[in-house]
């Protein structure tokens, strides 16, 4: 096999993850599926060569000429679609978060690594340039060691309102916003265990139809179905001492934000704008890093995922780690709702 057939599952984040995919010299996007044809319609005319439709990914799991599944619904079908596609022996790549319980998570990620199939998460955070780039600088020892982080992701008014998947139970802003900082902190840690989580949960804006996309304010039967978190925050304790604090909020009175940053023995970083702290023959210097305009993070997804693929390199973003920051994230929001510290050991 010299390049990969893929099939993308939700035409929302499916399509820069199969614009990348159809990008990429040893990738093809051979079929679509959606429940509503004229989202693929519209999308295939992107693609180099006409797609496959489905609208049932069950019978789109069953076609042979597909390798490999990007799954890319909302949060409570990600097991579902991705358990089809690991059934009928599909390589299986899916957006964040992996899925919309720490149950659902666990059982998907066994039954794919018993399968054998080539499984990743799709995380635009954690290969994004300036992660990616910080990520390098700790391989190479530049901050001593790490021993605290700080990330955050704020709208000031952004609960979306496109799909109700998003503010059902499975849904909410940690688990859509927050997960990408989570991930990208625990990643640039170098993946320690967790021990412990504390958080506080809510929702503050959703339920009475304020905070939404762009201070729109959809229709009373829209949001009067709100059964999810618009904000979380909490402190997650891990092996070796390392802390990370993490915020999520859909919609605030502060300014939008993402931010990570990173507390070092021998050097700090600020990812956005991405900038790094030292002391300098005793003096403080702070270091603005412009990165050369670079790929995509969707391009480097798709790179690794077929390298994994058709090369058989070591994947650096697989399901398992999708798990334990499914479980970092349960956690918390557990942890909000019995008001008590989660130990995870």
């Amino acid at each position: 096999m010299n390049e990969v057939r893929v099939a993308i599952v939700g035409m929302g984040i499916g399509r820069p993850n199969g614009r990348a995919i159809a990008s990429d010299p040893r990738g093809r996007v051979v079929a679509l599926c959606d429940l509503v044809e004229e989202r693929m319609r519209e999308f295939s005319v992107e693609l180099p060569e006409p797609p496959k439709l489905y609208t049932d990914y069950r019978e789109m799991c069953r076609d042979p000429e597909i390798d490999a599944v990007f799954v890319g619904t909302p949060n409570q079908w990600h097991v579902p679609v991705a358990l089809e596609a690991v059934k009928n022996d599909k390589h299986v790549m899916v957006t964040k978060p992996l899925a919309d319980s720490e149950d659902a998570a666990r059982h998907l990620v066994e039954a794919a690594e018993a399968a054998g199939v080539v499984n990743m998460m799709s995380l635009s955070t954690r290969f994004a340039d300036p992660v990616r780039y910080l990520g390098r600088l700790i391989d190479d020892g530049e901050f001593g060691d790490l021993y605290y982080a700080r990330a955050r992701s704020v709208r000031r008014s952004g609960i979306p309102d496109w799909n109700l998947g998003f503010i059902q139970a499975g849904g909410g802003a940690f688990r859509d916003m927050g997960v990408h900082v989570l991930d990208a902190a625990w990643w640039l840690l170098g993946q320690p265990r967790p021990v412990s989580v504390a958080g506080v949960a809510g929702a503050r804006f959703g339920p009475y139809g304020k905070g939404y996309w762009h201070f729109h304010e959809p229709a009373p039967e829209f949001y009067s179905q709100y059964a999810a978190d618009d904000y979380a925050g909490g402190f997650i304790r891990f092996e070796g001492g390392l802390g990370l604090q993490v915020e999520s909020f859909w919609a605030s009175h502060q300014p939008g934000e993402v931010q990570i940053e990173l507390f070092g023995t021998q050097a700090g970083a600020r990812l956005r704008p991405l900038t790094l702290y030292r002391t300098v023959s005793g003096a403080p210097q702070d270091v603005t890093v412009e990165l050369p305009e670079g790929a995509k993070p969707w391009d480097h997804i798709a790179a690794h995922f077929i390298e994994c693929i058709l090369d058989g390199a070591e994947c650096h973003a697989p399901l398992r780690h999708g798990l334990i920051v499914q479980e970092m994230m349960e956690a918390l929001l557990k942890s909000a709702e019995t008001g008590r510290e989660v130990n995870l050991e």
